[in-house]
């Protein structure tokens, strides 16, 4: 019996020793309790928290009137939603997403200067003219098109003009000729493969757009300081439309025979042409091109670079926000009013044939 008792003895005390010892075998066994249940937090547990979102009560975004700026509006409005949402993924939570239409392309760059406005989508001729207020982050891309020749009569002879399924950062203005009689005689030359002279365009009565707009005024002064020497500011005959579509409006109306556009304009006036402008043919068959500009880089996603709110992580996150939306189907329907397709990041020294021209006019204004 008192064997039994010794070896009992014996055993408790063994296997004390070895619980001890498999309980913190790496530890210094004179370790806090306090010590110890911090070692037992799990590395969930002790990771640093995320940093807090940053707080943007408005966001302001301005759109160059192109086209009827009720249309833009309607059009636009998702972005705002889109805009928020994706900006929340990038860690901005936006309070509220404003879009305007400015009253002309120079409005919206004055606004990009003065910081009234946080973004601008606004064509690379006025990017240049403003780019000491503002900063280009995109480049649109768009469908190219089925013709993307220099020679007018190539559009005349197979038109309509349809989209491919190519992407490209440029794009071409065209000079339009309408259903006038003197539209009709000029385009008839051009089919008849005559070179028109400067008398020619100078007997018309024509639309251009703003000073600032790349395919209704920069582009279409160096095509016609190229071929003749002259710039629309030599032209006898000429008014300064608000829009592309009143350019369309007035060309139908046979109140000017002459009209500059970017390439696609008349695929974007496809309906209003007989439905809104009363014609009884179609686009197509009352409108011919009589001379075409070289390449125009596309559209910008410009900043202000004097915003209050923007930074330098604010423009990254836009940057990637603009180009999600872009590929999304809700996305895509948005940025169609403006025939973009997507956007890519962009670099000021994109532009540079945009700053020659630029530098040409003014020269030439002299």
């Amino acid at each position: 019996m008192k064997k039994k008792f010794l070896l009992s003895t014996v055993m408790a005390v063994l296997l004390t020793g070895l619980i001890a010892g498999c309980g913190d075998s790496n530890n210094d066994s004179s370790a806090s309790p306090s010590e110890s249940a911090a070692a037992s937090v799990s590395p969930a547990e002790s990771a640093p928290a995320s940093p807090a979102a940053v707080e943007i009560p408005e966001l302001k975004v301005s759109f160059v009137p192109s086209k009827d700026p009720d249309q833009i509006i309607t059009a636009t409005e998702p972005l705002k939603d889109l805009l928020k949402n994706q900006l929340a993924t990038e860690g901005y939570n936006v309070g509220k997403v404003n879009i305007d239409v400015g009253t002309t392309y120079e409005a919206v760059g004055e606004a990009l200067t003065a910081g009234t406005t946080d973004i601008g989508l606004i064509p690379g001729g006025t990017y240049v003219l403003y780019e000491d207020g503002a900063d280009v982050i995109l480049t649109a891309t768009r469908a190219g098109l089925s013709i993307d020749s220099d020679n007018p009569k190539d559009w005349n002879d197979k038109k309509p003009t349809a989209p491919t399924t190519d992407q490209v950062t440029y794009y071409r203005g065209l000079f339009i000729a309408g259903p006038s009689a003197k539209g009709k005689e000029l385009a008839s030359k051009v089919n008849a493969g005559q070179e028109l002279t400067w008398d020619d365009l100078n007997s018309a009565n024509w639309a251009v757009m703003s000073t600032s707009s790349s395919a209704g005024y920069i582009y279409p002064t160096l095509w016609l300081q190229s071929k003749y020497q002259k710039s629309i500011t030599d032209l006898a005959h000429v008014v300064t439309s608000d829009s592309y579509g009143s350019s369309f409006a007035r060309l139908a109306a046979g109140q000017v025979d002459v009209i500059v556009a970017y390439a696609d304009a008349r695929r974007d006036n496809v309906d209003k042409w007989t439905k809104e402008y009363s014609r009884t043919a179609s686009i197509w068959d009352e409108t011919n091109v009589i001379g075409v500009t070289n390449g125009i880089y596309n559209d910008t996603v410009s900043v202000s670079k004097n915003s209050k709110i923007m930074t330098p992580e604010l423009k990254k996150a836009l940057q990637d926000a603009f180009i999600a939306i872009a590929g999304t189907e809700e996305g895509k329907k948005v940025i169609a009013i403006y025939s973009h397709e997507g956007y890519k990041v962009a670099q000021p020294s994109d532009y540079e044939n945009e700053r020659k021209a630029q530098a040409l006019i003014k020269s030439m204004k002299k």
